[in-house]
């Protein structure tokens, strides 16, 4: 597995990570003992980026990933963290806490949960309007003085606010949806993260499913699944995607690869300060997946699929409009 490097300060990473939020139910039911064997067919493949929120199944999450790591070398493990969302006893969110004094309780839980000493890359899983981002990224900065965090980030904020956080202390990467079909950080954010020296970490990298070739147009999905309420995959927009879907799997048809090793492919290409996510809790699809490393897209290829998939082509926004409301702040 190749290494990418996410900021300035020497994040480096590999070049594909596991996004673990599956694996604590977002969509449908998941199997600790079949995450747990994931995340170690993850970490024997080389990929050393492990993506969490503490918020993910109620720290559900962070305590399979201790699971998986026992008996692992700890240092050659690297732990992405958010915080900052709150759920009442019933799962629901109900709303965002990035004051110094929270990021502080929420980091000595994560900490418990792991069962760790610190955390690799760690940042706010969105802007709270209440709390000047100076003040959530200087309380993350004194957990790196402490040495409970080693780097940070943000998710989802604007090229304004990731600049005004790099005026606090150095910010590694901007954790972002990012895909041949949400491109919108092409023109709002690569300038900006590029001139300040942030990397991206890419999640969303197959829409949700959307873009695997698995999905079709009577589909339908469980209650706590995310995409049961999802505007791209609700009646008149699914449709029109799958038109879409249908273009690139024969592209990908033609590299010899599924749809899906194609998104992953044509990611990586993107740039070497990009790392996409894979999102899965089953080997099968990581292993599909980590197999996108050696899919090689040229000039040409590029741009063909920049003509099957130009920005905005997907119908439907990427959230329902009240979470739609909190990113891009």
């Amino acid at each position: 597995m190749e290494q990418r490097q996410l900021g300035r300060e020497g994040f480096t990473v590999s070049e594909l990570g596991l996004g673990c939020m599956s694996m604590s139910g977002s969509y449908g039911p998941s199997e600790d003992a079949e995450s747990v064997a994931t995340i170690h067919a993850a970490l024997d493949a080389g990929v050393n980026l492990l993506d969490t929120g503490d918020f993910y199944g109620m720290g559900h999450n962070e305590l399979v990933i201790r699971e998986a790591l026992k008996g692992r070398n700890r240092e050659r493990v690297q732990l992405a963290v958010k915080f900052g969302a709150m759920r009442d006893p019933r799962g629901a969110f109900i709303g965002i806490d990035t004051r110094p004094v929270a990021v502080r309780n929420f980091i000595s839980y994560s900490l418990q949960r792991l069962g760790t000493d610190y955390v690799d890359f760690y940042f706010p899983c969105r802007v709270d309007p209440n709390v000047p981002i100076e003040e959530t990224v200087g309380a993350v900065a004194q957990l790196v003085k402490e040495g409970k965090v080693r780097y940070i980030g943000l998710s989802e904020a604007s090229a304004a606010t990731v600049e005004r956080a790099c005026r606090v202390h150095p910010i590694a990467a901007l954790e972002v949806e990012y895909s041949i079909g949400t491109r919108d950080i092409e023109t709002t954010h690569l300038p900006v993260l590029r001139r300040l020296g942030v990397g991206v970490l890419a999640y969303g990298v197959l829409a949700r499913g959307l873009l695997s070739g698995q999905i079709g147009p009577t589909a339908s999905f469980g209650r706590g699944d995310f995409r049961a309420h999802s505007p791209r995959f609700q009646s008149g927009n699914l449709e029109k995607n799958l038109d879409i879907v249908e273009k690139l799997q024969a592209f990908a048809a033609g590299k010899e690869c599924t749809v899906s090793q194609l998104c992953f492919a044509w990611l990586l290409a993107q740039g070497p300060d990009i790392v996409p996510l894979i999102g899965t809790k089953r080997r099968q699809y990581l292993h599909e997946n980590l197999a996108a490393t050696r899919v090689q897209l040229t000039t040409e290829d590029l741009a063909t699929l920049d003509r099957l998939m130009p920005r905005g082509a997907v119908a439907g926004e990427r959230y329902p409009p009240e979470a739609m409301q909190q990113v891009n702040r």
